[in-house]
């Protein structure tokens, strides 16, 4: 898990206009080729790994780096070489507009042709990397690209920040979910077009406690696959499943008749799109009630770990831990790193 990680810290396609710069100020309609120039902090690589590491694996991450004498980077992107694919709609709503970062699965930066009808109507600007399909390094690309992408039609366009939202399709998809599920104090929701897994797990640890507890509160995600896509249909399931197991209820699901494994289309776009739009309802009462479960079963865990430590079995409790790490990731926290290091000091 380490060497997959180390890269990050050490050092359909419509016509478009091409204009290989930074993006006028305000400009509105279909660009293509747009080179972004402003770094956010949130893409810092070290933030990255804070975020959508789990705390073992990151602090692993450190300890290497600091055995090796290496540096981490501060951004994996140099953004004087990417290019990104926007369009904004030519009316900005009264409030600001709305954003969609949008995780692609294939390499070209492009807008889907038969979205931007929606996008006018709903008042949503769309932004997509180019080099961020399925082939393309996670942590070092995906998720850093989509992020700056974020940051930088901020900068330029008045957007409303409560109207943040990131998406994509298939692999981009998945993707998104985990960005939404390391980054809730940026984007409110999640447009899950035919991709999605659990989480709680090694693959999509839970982020540190305090943003999860706000992914809980406040993240809404939407599911839209098609009703022949059978595969993606039954991962959504197991996906939504684990959702709830962890307490986040603020799940969508739009149904796609006809379609099978492809993107939305138009008519189902415009019902996810308003359910991204759409205010959340919660149930205080039911989610402190599912909080309380997960504290009480990490705790027991936890003290299952002290216990075997205690008791000279050293083995054991690294076992135990390395499982809760994946399991509980950044709820564990700082108490999971501090027994590893209480393990370590017995070596």
């Amino acid at each position: 898990m380490i060497e997959r990680c180390l890269p990050i810290v050490v050092a359909l396609v419509m016509p478009l206009l091409a204009v290989a710069a930074d993006m006028p100020v305000g400009s509105t309609g279909l660009r293509k080729d747009v080179v972004f120039t402003d770094y956010a902090p949130l893409s810092r690589s070290m933030e990255l790994a804070r975020r959508l590491l789990s705390p073992l694996n990151a602090m692993r991450v450190n300890q290497e780096l600091a055995r090796t004498g290496q540096v981490a980077r501060e951004q994996s992107i140099d953004l004087a070489r990417e290019k990104f694919a926007v369009y904004v709609p030519a009316h900005a709503p009264l409030h600001g507009y709305a954003l969609l970062v949008f995780v692609p699965p294939w390499q070209e930066a492009t807008v889907p042709p038969r979205w931007t009808s929606a996008l006018d109507r709903h008042g949503m600007i769309f932004v997509s990397a180019a080099n961020s399909g399925n082939t393309a390094d996670v942590l070092d690309r995906r998720e850093p690209l989509a992020l700056l992408a974020a940051y930088n039609i901020t900068r330029r366009y008045p957007i409303d920040p409560d109207r943040i939202y990131i998406g994509g399709f298939s692999g981009g998809s998945r993707v998104a979910m985990r960005i939404a599920l390391g980054y809730p104090d940026l984007f409110h929701a999640a447009l899950l077009d035919a991709g999605s897994d659990p989480i709680g797990n090694a693959q999509i640890p839970l982020p540190p406690a305090d943003l999860f507890r706000q992914f809980q509160d406040s993240t809404r995600l939407v599911y839209a696959t098609g009703q022949h896509d059978d595969d993606h249909l039954d991962k959504d399931v197991h996906s939504r499943d684990s959702m709830q197991a962890w307490c986040v209820f603020r799940l969508d699901t739009v149904a796609m008749p006809w379609v099978g494994h492809d993107l939305a289309d138009p008519a189902s776009l415009n019902r996810a799109l308003d359910a991204l739009l759409e205010p959340a309802k919660s149930d205080p009462d039911k989610l402190a009630a599912c909080r309380s479960r997960i504290e009480q079963e990490l705790t027991a865990q936890l003290k299952q770990v002290e216990d075997l430590l205690a008791n000279g079995k050293r083995d054991e409790a690294s076992t135990l831990l390395d499982k809760i790490d994946a399991h509980y990731g950044g709820l564990a926290a700082p108490r999971s790193t501090e027994l590893a290091k209480a393990i370590d000091a017995q070596r």
